[in-house]
Formats: C-alpha cells, sequence, structure tokens
C-alpha cells in the first residue's frame, strides 16, 4: 500500500475515484473522513488529510494509456502527485541495426557474469550491433534441477543451440519434457511459454535474439506440460521447432566442400532467420571468398580449426571461437581441420551471398 498525504481528503478522492476509476474500499471516520484507502490498477493507496506527501509520483499500469484521459500520458492529482499511465504490456522495442566485424576469443581470460537464474553469460557481442541483436554463450554449473520458472519472452527472434551437456525443458504445447543433447536447437518463437527443469553439471547453450534487451515475463496462469498444439500452431508468427541432430541429414552447403544440417529454422520462420551446422565435406577444406548482403551473419566454432580470411588479414578460430560479419564483408573460410564444425546464425535465412575469386 502506498500513502498519499493531502490537505484535503475529498478534491484528491474525487481525482481518484472519477478520473482513473479507482473504487473506496474503506473511508473514516464517517462524520468528517481524513483517511480513504483507494484501489485500482494492481495498486492500493491510502489518501491521508493533513499529511505531508511524500509520494510525489506514482506510475499506473494499463492495457493501452491511450484510453486514458483522452491520451494524456500524465496527470497531476491536487495533492501535487504526478500520475503517469505506462503500458502493462508493451511490444518490444527494435533499434537500428549498427553492423560491425567483433570477434570473441574463447580462453582462461574470458569474462563471465551472473545471469538470469544464476547462469553464467558470456557475451558474444558487446556493443550488440547498436540494441539490435544479441549472442551469449551460457554455461550452467551445477547439474541438477534449474533454478528457472515458466516464463516467456517479447522478442522478434530467439534460438537456444546445445552446446555441451544436456538440459531437460518444457515448452507450451509440446507435450513432455525435450532432452536437448549436444548438437540439437530449438527455435523459441515470440511468446511461447517454456521453463528449463534440469541440466546436467556444466552444460553450455548458444543463445541468439533480436533485440537485445528484451521483456522477460513470468507466467503464472498457464503451467507446463500444457494441452498439446498442432505443429503448424502460430506462435507471433512463427513455429515452434526442436531440431535433434542425431536424426537430421547431412546435405551440400551452398559453397563446395563443406556440407550442412539446416535447423528448419528457415521454414518456421517463414525466411526471417536461418540456423544451420556446417563441416567439412573432405579435408583441409577452404572456400571461395564471399560476401553476403543479411542484415545479420554469426559463426561460432563449435569443433576444430580454421582460418577466416577477410581484407587483409588471416585470423584463426579455435573451439569456442566466434565471428559476427558485416553485410558487405568478403571473407573465406580456408584449411579447415576435418573435425571442424561451426554455426550459422543469419537474418534472414536465404542469405543473398556473392562468390568471387581473388
Amino acid at each position: 500500500m502506498v500513502q498519499l498525504g493531502c490537505d484535503a481528503l475529498l478534491p484528491t478522492l474525487t481525482f481518484f475515484t472519477e478520473e482513473l476509476s479507482f473504487r473506496i474500499d474503506a473511508i473514516f471516520p464517517a462524520d468528517n473522513p481524513k483517511t480513504a484507502l483507494i484501489s485500482g490498477y494492481g495498486l492500493r493507496l491510502q489518501l491521508s488529510a493533513g499529511v505531508a506527501n511524500a509520494t510525489p509520483r506514482i506510475s499506473l499500469l494499463c492495457d493501452d494509456p491511450a484510453t486514458v484521459d483522452g491520451g494524456r500520458r500524465e496527470l497531476t492529482a491536487p495533492n501535487g502527485t504526478v500520475v503517469r499511465f505506462v503500458e502493462a504490456d508493451p511490444a518490444y522495442r527494435l533499434p537500428a541495426t549498427v553492423q560491425a566485424l567483433v570477434v570473441s576469443r574463447s580462453g582462461d581470460a574470458t569474462h563471465w557474469t551472473v545471469g538470469r537464474a544464476g547462469l553464467r553469460y558470456r557475451d558474444l557481442l558487446p556493443e550488440r550491433h547498436g540494441g539490435a541483436f544479441i549472442a551469449s554463450h551460457i554455461r550452467i554449473l551445477e547439474g541438477g534441477e534449474v533454478p528457472d520458472y515458466v516464463h516467456y519472452h517479447k522478442v522478434r527472434f530467439q534460438m537456444i543451440f546445445c552446446r555441451t551437456g544436456w538440459v531437460r525443458v518444457l515448452y507450451e504445447g509440446q507435450g513432455g519434457p525435450i532432452l536437448l543433447k549436444a548438437g540439437d536447437c530449438v527455435l523459441q518463437p515470440p511468446m511461447i511459454r517454456h521453463r528449463v527443469l534440469e541440466s546436467s553439471a556444466g552444460a553450455e547453450v548458444i543463445e541468439v535474439g533480436t533485440p537485445a534487451e528484451h521483456i522477460t515475463i513470468a507466467e503464472h496462469q498457464l503451467t507446463l506440460p500444457s494441452e498439446d498444439l498442432p505443429a503448424t500452431h502460430d506462435f507471433g508468427g512463427q513455429r515452434f521447432v526442436c531440431h535433434l541432430a542425431e536424426a537430421a541429414p547431412w546435405k551440400p552447403w551452398r559453397l563446395d566442400g563443406f556440407e550442412h544440417q539446416d535447423t528448419g529454422i528457415g521454414a518456421a520462420t517463414d525466411g526471417l532467420a536461418g540456423v544451420r551446422i556446417v563441416r567439412p565435406a573432405g579435408t583441409g577444406a577452404s572456400t571461395t571468398r564471399q560476401q553476403h548482403e543479411s542484415e545479420f551473419c554469426f559463426y561460432f566454432v563449435l569443433a576444430g580449426e580454421t582460418d577466416i580470411c577477410y581484407d587483409d588479414q588471416r585470423l584463426h578460430l579455435g573451439v569456442d571461437d566466434s565471428i559476427t560479419l558485416p553485410t558487405g564483408q568478403r571473407y573465406a573460410f580456408e584449411n579447415a581441420s576435418a573435425d571442424f564444425k561451426l554455426l550459422e546464425v543469419t537474418l534472414p535465412d536465404a542469405v543473398a551471398l556473392t562468390a568471387t575469386v581473388d
């Protein structure tokens, strides 16, 4: 309960009940009211006459602030309290993409931070492409039950790739727990309710999403597992995908000398994004120099090693290194080891590539 002081009770009480539709829960004394208890917008207020007002500003959550008092975002009560209207369920905000070439190295100096539910996070894209994208290497230190809860995200795109170990998760409409092992991948469509149940000790995942800053909302109504939904069910314009690496075929990649597994995320997002696992089709594989015209192009080394050549640079990439390439950047993979394996994430899925010969 929040206390609001006022010189006289009636003007402030009338403001909250008539202009903002608060309801009166209690008022006393009857012959000369000095105190009123009112409620609305999920908030309880105590209005107290003859008390200094120590609450200069409050925010009220509502479905659509434009429908309150002619769309005014702020009102001032007779006691001087500024009442601000805030959208209770805002859509995500997508900043303009600011692309850059970003290399993230793994090693002893790698910095990990503590995030939600005690997970450790390694930031693979510190400048976040201007806030438009986030790429994280996430580690679960302790095995067993994960202190998570049913929640969902307001995102444009979000995928989870199981890097090492295993994770058991629940997703809305997908039946019982899903076991994700190393190499498996899920598309988490916008607003799908989910929960991490348990994991192996030291399990790691790679998460890529847009926008970088998005809202995570706890779900208190729906419990999981929930009633099964058809495979074509639409979650914010996307369909749930669970790619299981053991059952997925390998097919030629877009460039000679390599092959790939397609996770199906391109089809499930109607071309918004694509996620593939790439490996050499032979030894010492190299690609012709190429460039892409996409919004986002991210590579994470899952196994082995390779050189990536761009401009006049030759950069050696090893396990757990990543590189994000800006549109128009010409590059090539050279001298890939036989055990080399690469995670590729692009937006859009159909990368406009130009292969060139130096």
